[in-house]
């Protein structure tokens, strides 16, 4: 009983940590210190409240308990022996570490877009994710913020993961991270992606927050997290996702700060 309680002590400074410096670093920079200089990457107009923020974490830190609670139950149960972590790093080699977090993040996206459709029918959006939707103008605090019963539905990804595909922990680390990082990006409510972005391979592959922005402004369509292929696959991409991209970049553009170059004498 010590040893769950102290893995529970454990991942629960981890989560919390990881979710107040990984939303709350973007948070300071858009939105408390910077907001004048971000103006221009804005993808709304409209501006979130301070209530909405506090509105956030709170289900987001409710959120975490629950993933804490379904780690333990992978770690601390029989469930253990059934899934494909593995202890020892030797076990397999060390680009596979790195691999499998790629392939996590294919699996989740996945789970996700599959699971996003079905919390979209009217009786679980009203019952559960209509929470995530009163987020209409997401911020960073957003990534985490679902009613309890659909935070078990996103956690039990952590258990089709390492079900399906070797898992050392450090790995899962990496993946929790990296999952809660473009998460973050995704309802950042501005637009940062390089000029060049648009017009490489990466974009028809890779989604934006401009993508999932829509998603929450519109309520349809962009249901993918990581990746535009389920949408574009399906035909649930939202038909006005490139135009407003452009649109947002142009803006963003046409407001830079302008370079003076010195006349020469």
């Amino acid at each position: 009983m010590s040893k769950i309680v102290e893995t529970f002590i454990h991942i629960s400074f981890v989560s919390v940590f990881r979710y107040f410096l990984l939303a709350g670093i973007p948070f300071a920079f858009f939105y408390l210190f910077f907001p004048n200089y971000f103006r221009r990457f804005k993808i709304q107009e409209r501006y979130a409240l301070p209530e909405d923020f506090l509105r956030e974490i709170w289900y987001s830190m409710q959120s975490s308990l629950m993933f804490i609670v379904i780690a333990l139950l992978i770690w601390f149960t029989p469930v253990k022996n059934y899934t494909r972590i593995y202890d020892q790093l030797s076990d397999y080699p060390v680009w596979y570490l790195f691999f499998s977090v790629f392939l996590s993040l294919v699996i989740h996206d996945t789970y996700f877009y599959w699971l996003h459709r079905g919390l979209h029918t009217t009786f679980l959006y009203k019952q559960t994710h209509q929470v995530h939707h009163q987020s209409i103008n997401p911020s960073p605090w957003t990534a985490y913020s679902f009613h309890l019963l659909e935070a078990i539905g996103e956690g039990m990804i952590l258990l089709v993961i390492v079900v399906l595909i070797p898992m050392h922990q450090f790995g899962i680390l990496l993946f929790t991270i990296a999952a809660f990082a473009i998460n973050v990006y995704g309802h950042l409510g501005y637009e940062t992606a390089p000029k060049w972005f648009r017009h490489s391979w990466l974009f028809e592959v890779l989604n934006t927050s401009v993508h999932h922005n829509l998603h929450h402004s519109k309520f349809v369509g962009n249901y993918g997290l990581y990746f535009r292929c389920w949408d574009r696959l399906m035909k649930t991409e939202n038909p006005d996702y490139v135009k407003t991209y452009d649109a947002v970049i142009a803006k963003r553009a046409a407001s830079a700060p302008k370079v003076i170059v010195p006349k020469s004498i």
